[in-house]
């Protein structure tokens, strides 16, 4: 039996997993793969494929020899009408998050730098300069940071 891992972060994983997934963000992978048996048969998930292919390359290079990617990921899946669970805690999407707390950053240090000092608006310049690091490298700390908040984990019952 194939088991099926998906490698996406709680908030999406909540909004809709295949059946009998089990959760394991990226990020973890590595570490919690070590006890796992190198000749079972893995079936990676994520949103469109890509997360998927670079954890089934990083268990390859850890020496797994059966490893495959679900062809077009979640978005696939849902596109064949396929059925998926949805957790009864879904928090927002990562990116909703993000914008909410980026936008927020701006209104708060526009508002201090015109009441209080205009040193405070270089906050706002840091908070657009992280923004376009953010888009340009194709990461974002906001977002990492945020994922370790208590409603952004999963609970026992989805892994």
């Amino acid at each position: 039996m194939t088991k099926m891992i998906d490698v996406r972060e709680y908030p999406e994983f909540a909004s809709g997993h295949i059946a009998g997934a089990t959760l394991l963000p990226l990020g973890q992978l590595e570490g919690k793969s070590a006890s796992w048996n190198r000749d079972e048969d893995l079936m990676m998930v994520c949103k469109s494929g890509k997360r998927a292919e670079q954890g089934r390359h990083l268990l390859a290079q850890l020496g797994f020899t059966r490893v495959a990617v679900l062809e077009g990921g979640m978005d696939g899946w849902l596109a064949a009408g396929k059925p998926v669970v949805v957790a009864q805690r879904r928090p927002w999407s990562m990116e909703r998050q993000v914008r909410v707390v980026a936008g927020s950053l701006v209104v708060v240090t526009l508002g201090l730098g015109y009441f209080v000092t205009h040193w405070l608006l270089l906050g706002t310049g840091f908070v657009g300069a992280g923004l376009v690091f953010a888009g340009v490298s194709d990461t974002c700390m906001m977002g990492s940071i945020l994922a370790m908040l208590p409603w952004n984990r999963a609970s026992q019952a989805c892994t």
